[in-house]
């Protein structure tokens, strides 16, 4: 059996595995969230899975608190096992779909409003009324950022050649033993410290469909038109980018 601190090295790889410049677009992120908020700013993990970008977070900027938000129980209970013994760390179980999800958040504002290759899977109504949320929830001039999958229309030739060489690259991590997401999953619910919660997350997701995908620019026009001050690209690969906005 696993401890929780090799389940959430686990998942790390296996990110990194879908995501090799993970690290890179962190990198990024915290060096935008010290710039605007300083050495301790009060920040929301959105959709935190493991803790991953709070765990960053403090190693960054020893001085910073985080809230991380999700549904899911199994990364939670990673989350939780991980930082059990982290001061600076609340977690909240909340549904992001639902209108009322920031009731259940510690009050706010906050300085920065952090996340990364999660918010994909919300429908569009969902993610724009998500967003007048957060321009709620930030104080002025606080940050929100989001590194995601947002594949641009007109480069047809580079997407088809960075997917191939991505392919190549996942197949030989993949024989050197690193998981992809169903086998991540599988392994996680075959050890007694994850099934329980592995069980109750394939409740909770029976009937979970894909969200909408879009490129950058329609996020950043729809981040000012939900109250952000300004919004525009911070990072991108081909088909991922690092969206920043100002409140």
């Amino acid at each position: 059996m696993n401890s929780w601190n090799d389940w959430q090295r686990s998942w790390d790889l296996q990110q990194q595995w879908y995501l090799p410049d993970r690290e890179e677009r962190f990198r990024v992120m915290l060096d935008l969230v010290e710039a605007v908020a300083g050495p301790a700013p009060r920040v929301l993990d959105l959709a935190c899975g493991t803790g991953s970008i709070s765990g960053r977070l403090f190693a960054r900027l020893p001085e910073a608190v985080s809230t991380g938000v999700d549904l899911d129980p199994a990364l939670l209970a990673i989350a939780g096992g991980h930082f059990a013994d982290e001061s600076r760390l609340t977690l909240v179980t909340a549904d992001l779909r639902d209108p009322d999800w920031a009731a259940a958040l510690p009050e706010g504002p906050y300085d920065a409003v952090l996340t990364a290759t999660a918010l994909h899977w919300l429908a569009t109504d969902d993610l724009l009324r998500l967003y007048g949320d957060l321009a709620g929830l930030l104080r002025p001039g606080g940050l929100f950022l989001n590194a995601d999958h947002t594949p641009e229309a007109g480069i047809p030739l580079l997407r088809a050649a960075d997917d191939a060489f991505q392919q190549r690259r996942r197949e030989r991590e993949s024989a050197a033993g690193i998981h992809d997401w169903q086998g991540w999953w599988a392994a996680a619910a075959a050890d007694p410290l994850l099934a329980e919660p592995v069980a109750a997350r394939s409740m909770i997701y029976r009937d979970h469909k894909d969200g909408d995908v879009h490129p950058a620019d329609w996020h950043t026009a729809r981040l000012v038109e939900a109250g952000f001050r300004e919004a525009g690209v911070a990072w991108r690969s081909v088909s991922d980018s690092l969206v920043a906005a100002v409140r």
